[in-house]
């Protein structure tokens, strides 16, 4: 397995994982070890990954020539300008001036939005999660001081990664719509 940046011969394969492990489309069995929230258009994942070079991947290299490699995990990550369209997202826009991290005040222009990751659970365990979260810290360290998240309170599994995998703080807590979110950061310098 290698981690890197997609390309748009991988798109069809995060799209893939992106449906099996999301809060509309996953299945019971799945649904107790986490889910991902982030619904994307085929033209915004595109831009992702062409114009923000923001979607990180575990991949397995195909056997068969001119076949893409089989995406089992991703992370999505960019400035906030390219959130934008997403309401949830515009909301965290507003909100983060109001919040402090390491007693400094959060300002946009010195953070990034990290988000959705998934993993496939036939890598699980195997600290694919934190490889492929440190490689997409890494991605933007030249770019930004910070790097924050948002993880809904009833996706358990996930807040514990990024607690105890990712070593996350948890800044805050925010509601949107009818759900109730962790805002949570990380120094892009912070090694492992």
């Amino acid at each position: 397995m290698t981690i890197r940046n997609a390309t748009a011969e991988d798109i069809e394969g995060v799209k893939a994982l992106l449906r099996r492990y999301h809060r509309d489309t996953i299945s019971d069995e799945d649904r107790p070890d986490g889910f991902v929230t982030t619904a994307i258009t085929d033209k915004q994942l595109g831009d992702l990954i062409e114009k923000e070079n923001g979607v990180m991947i575990i991949a397995e290299p195909s056997d068969a020539a001119g076949e893409p490699d089989r995406v089992l995990g991703f992370c999505f990550a960019a400035p906030w300008e390219f959130w934008e369209p997403w309401p949830l997202f515009r909301h965290m826009m507003d909100i983060i001036p109001d919040y402090e991290f390491e007693g400094k005040k959060l300002v946009l222009e010195e953070t990034y939005q990290y988000g959705p990751m998934c993993v496939d659970r036939s890598i699980r365990r195997t600290g694919a999660f934190e490889d492929l979260f440190f490689a997409s810290l890494k991605q933007f360290r030249d770019r930004f001081p910070i790097m924050l998240t948002f993880v809904n309170q009833i996706n358990k599994r996930s807040e514990n990664a990024h607690t105890n995998k990712a070593h996350m703080t948890t800044i805050g807590t925010f509601d949107f719509g009818d759900n109730h979110y962790y805002l949570m950061g990380i120094r892009t310098d912070h090694g492992r």
